[in-house]
């Protein structure tokens, strides 16, 4: 049978039936600009935060555990519930620390305050915190008031470049992800000056596998733009070389690395159902399209984390100087 050939006319004709329909009104969500590499500066730091964290405390009151820890938990079983598990990883993080009564700690991007009291209350630190999320320091200023803790705990509105000071002790918590490559030298830069000279530094972030070469890594994929377009402006993940290589390179001796993958996987996998529970209500207080890209960017985490397409480690350093650490032959005194 000969197929009859169609004229050009009749393909422009075709084609126009579809590509010149109303769509019907404006898309949800289509004011979103693309997302660009954050530029490191204290306004731009701020918007990226506000965007992420400020959206509602309510809301992440239906996600997360009764202390509003958001980084990943530590399951020492993993039938484990959140709960115990976030409960669990604020302990880890102290531990590793080695937080001593008396100490100075900072906790740069302190979230809802969990970790700054948790560390007051238990290892007897004085502790400081900052965050650029208003809703955050509102619920940790009230948290603080609450259990007491004035006069051990404090808490400031403050972008972390501008802190002053020197601590025993720091950790950055998931909060480094929101710096940018090319502004890893102030981050670097700044726990340096911020560090006491036999002080101890907890780096704990996200982290995707390396490429054959750094241009490769950096390439942005289409689900990594939907990522930082619609939940994480600015976002950008390093991989495990680079974090050890800058620590090394902006004055760090690294001690201790430790790889938590799963135990995110199991996080998200648990925040994804907190939500799906409570959806009715996550509608209300965020309304639906946002509530559907947020069910599917914790439900992309969990499995990007079984399937081991990106990566969380724990890293302790130190300020690189001659002689002894002073940390423990072992790692015996984390797991008492």
């Amino acid at each position: 049978m000969r197929v009859k050939t169609v004229g050009r006319m009749s393909l422009l004709r075709m084609a126009a039936r579809f590509l010149f329909v109303p769509r019907g009104g404006p898309w949800p969500l289509e004011a979103i600009p693309d997302d660009r590499p954050s530029d490191g500066s204290a306004e731009q730091n701020k918007k990226n935060i506000h965007f992420h964290y400020d959206l509602s405390n309510a809301f992440y009151q239906l996600i997360l555990d009764p202390e509003m820890v958001y980084s990943c938990a530590y399951y020492t079983d993993w039938n484990n519930d959140l709960t115990t598990a976030q409960r669990d990883k604020l302990e880890m993080v102290c531990r590793r620390l080695r937080l001593k009564p008396g100490e100075t700690y900072l906790d740069i991007g302190c979230g809802w305050g969990a970790l700054i009291c948790h560390a007051a209350q238990n290892h007897g630190v004085r502790a400081h915190g900052v965050t650029l999320s208003k809703e955050q320091f509102r619920f940790a200023t009230d948290k603080i008031a609450r259990l007491g803790l004035g006069d051990r705990v404090t808490i400031e509105l403050r972008d972390y470049t501008t802190v002053e000071g020197q601590f025993d002790k720091i950790s950055v918590l998931e909060m480094s992800e929101h710096v940018g490559y090319e502004n890893h030298p102030r981050y670097y830069g700044t726990i340096h000056r911020l560090l006491k000279p036999d002080g101890l530094f907890m780096h704990h972030a996200i982290t995707r596998p390396a490429k054959r070469n750094e241009k490769t890594f950096r390439k942005k994929r289409a689900e990594r733009s939907a990522l930082t377009k619609y939940v994480l402006p600015g976002g950008e993940f390093d991989h495990i070389g680079m974090t050890l290589t800058n620590l090394e390179r902006f004055g760090f001796e690294v001690h201790d690395v430790e790889s938590w993958r799963e135990h995110f996987q199991i996080a998200c996998r648990m925040y994804h159902d907190n939500l799906d529970r409570n959806r009715a209500a996550a509608d209300r207080e965020i309304g639906a399209p946002l509530t559907r890209i947020w069910l599917a960017y914790f439900a992309g985490c969990s499995m990007a984390f079984e399937r081991n397409t990106i990566g969380l480690y724990q890293v302790l350093a130190s300020k690189r100087k001659r002689g002894p650490s002073g940390l423990p032959p072992t790692r015996a005194d984390l797991y008492r």
